[in-house]
Formats: C-alpha cells, structure tokens, sequence
C-alpha cells in the first residue's frame, strides 16, 4: 500500500540528493529530471534582488521547464538562496571559494530562504518560499582548513559551503527554523497541498 493516490508518479525538477531523500522518506513516489536552465541568466534577466523572491522565480521555472517537456504530469521544482545582510551567495566553485564563503559567514547569523513550486503543464499550481535563520560560531583559518579537509568536494554541491545534515553541523552555534527549510524543500506546505487536492 502507498500514501502516494494519483496514478503516475511525482516528478522532481532537481538532481539534489537531499531533496530526494526528504521525499523518498515521506514515502512519495517520484522520479527525478533536472530542469535544464540557467539559473544566474534568469536571475540577472528578472533584476530581482530579495533572496526569497529569486528562490520562487527559480523554482517556478524549473517546476515549469519539466513540466513542459512532460506533459500532464506534477512537477516539483525547488531552488534555495543564502544571504548574510546584502550579500547573496551562491555554490562555491572550488575549495578557495568555499574557505572565503565561511570567512564571510562565521560569527554571523545568515538567512536560508526554500522555495517549491509544482507545476503541470504550462501552469504553476502551488508556490510557498520558508526561511531558517542560522548563527555559525566564529572559525579560525585553521578551523575552516580542517572543516573542508574532512568535507572534502561536498562543500561545493550546496550554497554556504557546508551541509547541515552531515559535517556542517560542527559550524553551527544557533539554528531558528524548519529542518526541511534548510535541507532545501519546504515540505510540510507541500504534503499540505497534496493532500488538499487528495493526492494523499
């Protein structure tokens, strides 16, 4: 027996291994194509500039982009931002830039803002962006130099240079939010919506 009620199964617009597994562990049936997108085009093209509503027009348009190309089916698109103050961040390209990101974070507090969106077809059906607020301890240099020793290439598979849910942790002095938030999915709102719809 599965929660899951629609026929077909659920399609996810993201290749992010913990998106995947928050839905996989909520027992949602789905499949996974990323949107083929670029993602800083449209940003810079929107001249939108607050975090959570470059996090809601990225994932509409990946939610979008799938649901395009596969027709009659839902769709989940999702994307995250990361700021501290006016700084936006986004994935480091390599161990030098993930070491300047966690200089620029430690002993901050600094905003994650989750956005999800299913489309079907050429319409968007549901939107909801959630933020966390999270306080890194101070790091020295050599704090930081060990931290991406033991990270090692992860670091640069996610925006801020760390993951919560493995090594990243040990940055963490103060976390203010939702779990699934800062994991990249807003699911909570999400099941809220399928099963207003009956799906579950």
């Amino acid at each position: 027996m599965t929660l899951w009620r629609a026929e077909q199964p659920l399609i996810l617009a993201s290749q992010s291994a913990s998106r995947q597994a928050l839905l996989r562990n909520a027992g949602l049936p789905f499949e996974a194509v990323p949107a083929a997108i670029d993602e800083r085009a449209i940003q810079r093209e929107s001249g939108l500039v607050a975090p959570a509503e470059i996090a809601a027009l990225l994932a509409r348009a990946k939610a979008a982009d799938v649901a395009q190309r596969h027709r009659g089916r839902l769709v989940i698109g999702a994307d995250q931002t990361l700021s501290a103050g006016q700084r936006l961040f986004n994935k480091p390209a390599g161990r030098s830039a993930a070491a300047e990101q966690l200089r620029a974070l430690a002993g901050h507090v600094h905003t994650l803002h989750s956005a999800v969106a299913v489309a079907r077809d050429g319409d968007v059906l549901f939107a909801e962006v959630s933020a966390a607020h999270l306080a890194m301890r101070p790091l020295s240099d050599a704090e930081i130099s060990a931290y991406l020793d033991e990270a090692g290439d992860a670091v640069t598979t996610s925006v801020g240079a760390y993951q919560l849910e493995r090594l990243g942790i040990h940055l963490f002095e103060r976390i203010d939010g939702d779990h699934f938030t800062i994991l990249g999915l807003p699911l909570l709102p999400l099941l809220g919506f399928f099963r207003r719809l009956s799906l579950l």
